[in-house]
């Protein structure tokens, strides 16, 4: 089993009617994705809003969710800052959290280095394992698989990666010359069963959200070889994929309509990503029917 488990929900951030945030709607959402299939969670990433979160915010938010689930709790602590990022992990790192989430540095856009000495410079703060996040469509920057090989190789506790790069070809080779223990979560939905395929050892997830169950089948039905059944279950879980994000609604702006729609109050997204055009619900009702059909025709 992977360090932090197969099936890890990058969670949302719940806020309340007048935006601020709703830290018992963050424990009650932590709850119910523990209950509903998920071996981890990750806060205040990018699907957590955390470019519009304040400091006291992030930390409030990762100690509620600490303290509701028995699950680990990877904390987003990465910036663009490095000494921002080591304030954020150090204080993350004392609040419980079993690991930590790395983003490439964004906007800055340094060279290989730089971001090899953001990354040490951040683990070399804490003893908590190291999740690296490779999203160069958001960050600006692809982290090379030299230098996500050198990490690996030579800093302790740089354990995984969130892969997000959209290159499985490219992927396998960090796996093939990574380190024994080194492991690579999908960070792009649509691609988790290719990488499984090259040896991804689980998904750091949107739709996770709402189809844990049928990613925990999918990693059991590749894992007992029925590589034709996990070919099934991802095909049911496609349109979720196309419905979480895309120009006109992106990521997380679909999945708090989901969330709220089943049930789970998360309320909208702090802008400048802001309110979900009406479009959006109306198709969440649509890929949540079409999924639950296809869960009780098993296929």
């Amino acid at each position: 089993m992977a360090r932090f488990g197969r099936v890890i929900t990058a969670m949302v951030t719940p806020f309340n009617d007048d935006g601020s945030l709703d830290l018992d709607g963050a424990r009650a959402l932590a709850r119910w994705l523990e209950a509903n299939g998920n071996d981890g969670l990750v806060i205040a990433g990018t699907t957590g809003e955390a470019p519009v979160l304040t400091d006291d915010e992030r930390l409030s938010l990762f100690a509620a969710v600490i303290e509701s689930v028995s699950i680990p709790v990877i904390a987003g602590t990465g910036t663009n800052d490095t000494l921002h990022s080591i304030h954020m992990t150090k204080e993350a790192t004392k609040l419980g959290a079993a690991g930590i989430l790395v983003v490439c540095p964004y906007y800055n856009r340094p060279p290989q280095a730089g971001i090899e000495a953001h990354v040490r410079a951040v683990a070399d703060s804490t003893g908590l394992p190291i999740v690296v996040y490779d999203i160069p469509v958001r960050s600006g920057r692809k982290i090379n698989t030299p230098t996500l090989l050198k990490l690996a190789d030579e800093v302790p506790n740089v354990l995984a990666l969130k892969d997000a790069a959209g290159n499985p070809a490219e992927t396998a080779n960090v796996i093939n010359q990574a380190p024994a223990g080194f492991e690579v979560y999908s960070g792009d939905d649509g691609l988790t069963l290719p990488l499984m395929a090259v040896g991804a050892v689980g998904v750091i997830g949107v739709a996770t959200h709402w189809s844990a169950v049928d990613h925990q089948e999918m990693f059991a039905r590749w894992h007992a070889g029925d590589t034709a059944g996990a070919r099934a279950v991802n095909a049911r879980l496609l349109e979720s994929f196309a419905y979480e994000t895309g120009d006109d609604s992106p990521n997380p702006i679909p999945s708090k309509v989901m969330m709220n729609m089943l049930g789970v109050p998360v309320g909208q997204c702090r802008l400048p990503m802001g309110p979900p055009a009406d479009f959006v619900a109306e198709r969440a009702k649509k890929v949540w029917a079409n999924l639950q059909a296809a869960r009780s025709k098993g296929i």
